[in-house]
């Protein structure tokens, strides 16, 4: 149990440490999976590499993969009078608000935005010429109205034909990290991209597939791990900072996750042998469908497909309800009784000391910022020996954040 009773009452303070700039990587290693690897298991740590992943599972584990592909949200606009104007995708707005059909949306829609030079932007439309197969094309955006640090800009195109998807894939630049304070290049267009990556909506990579090449995906194959696929398109909350004194002043950001039903029948199937997520969203993922499960058996008539959503606190505000077990063939008659072949929903999940796991038993992760919900959550899995992970990669030059080295986080003694 957690020290912690109630995690409305932490203080974003706890959980800092010293991270010196040059720890930060600035750069892809030239092979993914050179990476290294700190594997801590039920209080031991080890220093391995990356591409020997499969020696340090649990025998019969199932890895469970986040398969979202970041989009090319950055705009980078003109005025009439030539002045720049940023434009970073954020979220749709209309004529869709999920990610995938609003990717395919021809002609024009309006998406949620950060805008740099905002205040330099008064009036009218700003453009961006490219070219596509050596062929014009011309962007337009106008923006309609501003609220909260965000404006809503419509989009509009020629050739009008073109799904919105192409036009960032020709126009835009990949929104990496701020913290790497340098633009994208060809590298990053590779290397910025899980090879496993497939459906585009994310506008920050899930950092921990960065890791994994297709020789370790057939080194994992070989050895007989089954590997599963969600898909959480992660937003720009991701690097949003906490500034609340205690956890509970701070707003969770929301994300929309996708899981189909053949992997839902897949972690029915798994029990009683362990679940590794491969990166923070596909733990959220996994940990949002026990809650949305458990939801489903208490308020079946209020509910529906479309319009599934756990809150931020939740877990806490209700505490278990059912099985494992019991929510997953919840979801899945769901589903299934909808007639639809996958869940959507949204997750504003935070997975912070008090948590109680219900789905997930380990997790592969990179090494994340101070004071960032990211590290909240591996505080949650591993208790207070997370800083002794983090000062132990910090003395043993690991590299830090989205580009840096990886870890297995596996909480119990032995293998399970």
């Amino acid at each position: 149990m957690s020290a912690f009773p109630d995690p409305r009452q932490l203080s974003i303070q706890d959980f800092t440490y010293e991270l010196p700039p040059h720890r930060i990587a600035p750069e892809p290693l030239p092979h993914r999976d050179q990476s290294r690897l700190l594997v801590y298991r039920g209080g031991q740590i080890s220093d391995q590499r990356f591409r020997n992943l499969s020696s340090e599972l649990p025998p019969s584990a199932l890895l469970v993969f986040n398969d979202t592909k970041v989009v090319r949200a950055r705009l980078f606009c003109q005025k009439p009078t030539g002045g720049a104007v940023e434009l970073f995708c954020l979220e749709p707005v209309a004529p869709h608000r999920a990610v995938e059909p609003a990717m395919q949306q021809t002609g024009s829609c309006v998406w949620k935005c950060l805008v740099g030079n905002g205040k330099r932007w008064k009036t009218g439309p700003v453009q961006l010429a490219f070219a596509v197969d050596d062929e014009p094309a011309l962007l337009t955006a106008e923006r309609r109205e501003v609220a909260d640090g965000y404006s809503l800009i419509q989009f509009s195109w020629e050739p009008a034909a073109l799904p919105f998807a192409e036009v960032l894939r020709y126009a835009g630049h990949l929104p990496l990290p701020p913290y790497l304070n340098r633009a994208d290049t060809d590298v990053d267009a590779v290397r910025y991209q899980t090879v496993y990556a497939a459906h585009e909506g994310a506008v920050a990579a899930p950092t921990a597939g960065l890791h994994f090449s297709d020789a370790v995906l057939a080194d994992l194959s070989k050895h007989g791990f089954q590997t599963a696929r969600v898909t959480l398109h992660v937003g720009a909350g991701t690097f949003q900072p906490v500034k609340a004194e205690h956890m509970a002043g701070h707003a969770m950001h929301d994300e929309p996750f996708v899981v189909e039903a053949s992997v839902l029948r897949q972690l029915l199937e798994q029990a009683p042998q362990p679940i590794i997520a491969v990166g923070t969203t596909s733990l959220r993922t996994l940990e949002s469908l026990y809650w949305l499960g458990a939801r489903l058996t208490q308020q079946p008539d209020r509910m529906s497909v479309t319009g599934l959503h756990v809150t931020q606190w939740q877990p806490y505000e209700e505490g278990p309800l059912v099985t494992v077990a019991e929510a997953l063939q919840a979801l899945l008659r769901y589903v299934e009784g909808s007639g639809n072949t996958f869940l959507r929903a949204t997750t504003q999940l935070l997975i912070a000391p008090g948590y109680e796991f219900r789905v997930v038993q380990g997790l592969v992760t990179n090494f994340h910022q101070p004071e960032s919900t990211l590290l909240l959550l591996v505080a949650a899995l591993i208790g207070p020996a997370w800083r002794r992970v983090y000062n132990h990669a910090l003395a043993h030059e690991y590299r830090f954040l989205s580009y840096g080295d990886s870890s297995l986080l596996l909480p119990t003694e032995h293998k399970l």
